[in-house]
């Protein structure tokens, strides 16, 4: 039986986003100081605010096309109008094909058991994400178990086994140096043996060898295979927003050596740079799926693109 969907609520949103909200909210007011109306020049510094917001210039300027449209059409907008134009204008560029955000935790209609690699470079908050995507679907009444894929750090193994052991979940791990395939075989086997229905998968964040990073990634989806034939059913990876344009890099690298096919960006409730959001989520074709606005294991959000925007402009 699953429980019903939990969040943590807009409450928790608003507080996480609130140095970005701070950052965004002081350029905004540089740039209406002593206009009254949005012309030409407001929209040349308002192009500056995004940028340097860690919007990104692609979404950034698709975001002044709208705007100038906008514009042109109503002949006349009031700078005080510009928070609510831009959180329109935004969330209509948002919210398409890449808004998801009844999906989540709630895994009806999914493959059993359903198995989620993660992906990620060391140090962008894999571990404790998947100590909360774990805690989460526990709190949503599934059954889960994880592998520690990362053999090359024993840190990342014993970091894993201590956020496992805090989310009250098990945790299949081997020696440090072991062959990440094999820990996949085992837990995967494990979870099917057993009918768990959740596996998570960390997986070693190195990017300094791509060619190396596609082989270890390809042999591991293929042990997956051979154990259950359609996994994995979710490529996850893991973004630190703190990194701001870093994070786009970093998404477009992964993106060349595997199949990713969701985003979680964390690390927004310590950052200025939570634009980074609306940039990666306009840029990949990859939805942003999750959001981490906070350290304790009920700290990560389901991203939902209009909830986000307005609650960035509120």
């Amino acid at each position: 039986m699953v429980a019903a969907l939990f969040s943590p609520g807009r409450k928790k949103l608003d507080k996480g986003l609130e140095k970005t909200k701070e950052n965004v909210f002081k350029k905004l007011s540089r740039v209406v100081a002593g206009r009254s109306k949005v012309d030409d020049a407001v929209l040349d510094d308002l192009e500056e605010v995004l940028i340097t917001s860690d919007v990104g210039v692609e979404t950034t300027l698709k975001i002044i096309e709208r705007i100038e449209t906008r514009v042109a059409r109503d002949k006349y907008l009031g700078t005080d109008e510009l928070n609510t134009i831009l959180k329109e204008e935004i969330s209509a560029l948002l919210t398409g094909e890449n808004q998801r955000p009844e999906e989540g935790f709630n895994l009806s209609g999914k493959p059993r058991p359903y198995v989620i690699m993660v992906v990620g470079v060391n140090g962008v908050g894999k571990t404790t994400t998947i100590a909360k995507l774990a805690w989460q679907f526990k709190q949503h009444g599934y059954s889960v178990i994880l592998g520690a894929a990362d053999t090359f750090r024993a840190a990342a193994i014993d970091q894993l086994q201590i956020w496992a052991d805090r989310a009250g979940t098990e945790l299949v791990k081997q020696q440090m140096g072991s062959d990440p395939a094999s820990v996949v075989f085992d837990t995967l086997s494990a979870a099917k043996a057993r009918n768990i229905e959740v596996v998570i998968i960390d997986t070693a964040g190195r990017l300094h060898n791509k060619a190396n990073l596609m082989n270890e990634l390809g042999k591991i989806k293929r042990v997956m295979q051979k154990v259950i034939p359609d996994a994995p059913h979710e490529i996850l990876l893991i973004l630190d927003g703190s990194t701001g344009q870093n994070a786009f890099e970093q998404a477009r690298q992964f993106a060349e050596v595997t199949e990713v096919n969701a985003i979680a960006v964390t690390k927004l409730d310590g950052t200025a740079k939570g634009g980074v959001v609306i940039g990666i989520s306009d840029q990949f074709k990859v939805p942003v799926k999750y959001i981490g606005i906070g350290e304790g294991l009920q700290d990560i959000q389901v991203f939902d693109a209009r909830e986000f925007v307005d609650s960035l402009f509120s």
